[in-house]
């Protein structure tokens, strides 16, 4: 397993992914805290940096990019001093921004106060909803003149309106049409919200969280008996090949149709922050199928990948180089999964 999933690191270089879906900004006040405020009982944070970073569907792109691959967004920002600053971070990464429509919608900004490593409060500047018929048909446009150039798509879902039932519809009829015409095969893999799971039916697989599969399926997740339930009605409500449930400090948990549950235990050695592991474990996810790893390989390897990136703070990543250098360590485990 070590030799293999090293081969596909090197399997997964150039590979071009496109991402689909919500894009925001992250906005990050750094600074410390040495007193209470006398005007109510809240921290005076004092202010020594800000950061401005990719987030959402634009952290999938960053990930991908850090593990060697290569990425196009198709999304929504606004016509906005944020929307700039994101395709200024995006054309730092030597990302295109072909893909990206302008909207009536301001740019989608996260700001998070962290102090002495603790986040102290976030307030989110942000408008959800569906976007209007000549939004999505631009989308629609890009996605007929490019799908092709791609080796796989990721659906990066933040419940703000994007990824809605028209525009999946839209695109997987796409991917449809295109495997016809050019025989290729894409992997579409989705990072779902809970609501209305049919407006992914026909993907590859899907990556929800232990709450958003327990949403998803209707039920309370307790036992591997109960996880492999859950997993089996994902797949009927979703049509998709595999769904690979991330279960946090319990690890992953991947489902193909025929096959008996896998249980991958975590490797992460620290938790400091969990932002944007989930975008970590679908670029992974993506770039391993992408290269034609089986499920089960992909999944392992975003499991180490996540491993590492909860061991930073903030919206991190994740290089190519932590990867390989993990795999090729003395602590790497071979025993990286289980049948239950």
């Amino acid at each position: 397993m070590k030799g293999d999933l090293t081969k596909l690191v090197e399997q997964m270089k150039g590979k071009k992914i496109l991402v689909v879906g919500d894009i925001i900004v992250d906005h990050f006040v750094w600074g410390t805290v040495n007193r209470i405020s006398p005007e109510a009982p809240v921290p005076v944070v004092n202010v020594t940096k800000e950061e401005f970073l990719l987030g959402g569907g634009a952290n999938v792109l960053h990930n991908i990019y850090s593990l060697g691959g290569e990425a196009v967004l198709c999304g929504i920002v606004g016509d906005d001093d944020m929307g700039v600053r994101l395709q200024e971070l995006l054309h730092n990464l030597g990302a295109s921004t072909k893909g990206l429509v302008k909207g009536r919608r301001p740019t989608t900004v996260k700001t998070r106060v962290v102090a002495q490593g603790q986040q102290v409060v976030r307030f989110d500047r942000e408008q959800s909803g569906t976007p209007s018929d000549t939004t999505i048909s631009s989308m629609v446009d890009f996605l007929e003149k490019n799908m092709a150039e791609f080796d796989a798509i990721i659906i990066s879902d933040y419940y703000k309106g994007v990824i809605g039932q028209a525009l999946m519809a839209q695109l997987l009829r796409r991917v449809d049409e295109t495997k016809k015409k050019t025989g290729k095969k894409l992997p579409v893999v989705v990072d779902p919200k809970p609501s209305h799971p049919e407006r992914f039916y026909g993907a590859s697989l899907i990556t929800p969280n232990h709450l958003e599969a327990e949403k998803m399926s209707g039920m309370v997740i307790n036992t591997t008996a109960d996880l492999r339930r859950a997993a089996e009605v994902l797949l009927e409500k979703t049509g998709c090949q595999a769904v690979l449930i991330t279960r946090g400090e319990a690890g992953m948990a991947l489902l193909e149709k025929g096959k008996d549950l896998l249980a991958i235990p975590t490797t992460a050695q620290a938790v400091f922050d969990v932002t944007g592991a989930g975008d970590t474990v679908i670029a992974a996810l993506s770039l391993g199928l992408a290269a034609d790893a089986p499920f089960g390989d992909a999944a392992v390897l975003a499991n180490i990948a996540a491993g590492i990136v909860v061991g930073k703070v903030g919206t991190a990543t994740v290089k190519r180089e932590e990867l390989l250098a993990v795999l090729q360590g003395e602590e790497f485990s071979e025993t990286v999964f289980s049948t239950c």
